[in-house]
């Protein structure tokens, strides 16, 4: 389950990424990764909720990664800005869905 989403973070990541580097899609050879990217990613993310994740876990851990690679991996690659204003938003997004799977533990 697990492990699904892991799978279902990355291949967002690299799809979202794709999207960037594809200029709005002027650069047509990145339009393939991008739709095979969200599409996989999303059969990832179904899959992991088939396989038994509660929804607001599995959606709130599969954003909150993706908001915080994206942001970090497209300040490497393509030198976007990470202020520490937005690092402090990351933290508080990734706090705030720690809460939520802790919560969801005890049911």
């Amino acid at each position: 389950m697990w492990l699904t989403l892991a799978g279902a973070i990355v291949v967002e990541v690299l799809a979202t990424l794709s999207l960037r580097a594809s200029e709005g899609f002027r650069r047509k050879a990145w339009i393939v990764p991008v739709v095979a990217g969200y599409a996989i990613s999303f059969y990832l993310l179904w899959l992991t909720l088939a396989l038994g994740m509660p929804v607001g876990v599995a959606y709130g851990v599969w954003t909150a990664c993706g908001v915080a690679l994206v942001a970090v991996i497209a300040r490497v690659i393509f030198r976007e800005p990470l202020t520490w204003v937005m690092a402090a938003g990351i933290a508080l997004i990734v706090g705030g869905v720690l809460m939520i799977e802790l919560a969801g533990v005890g049911h």
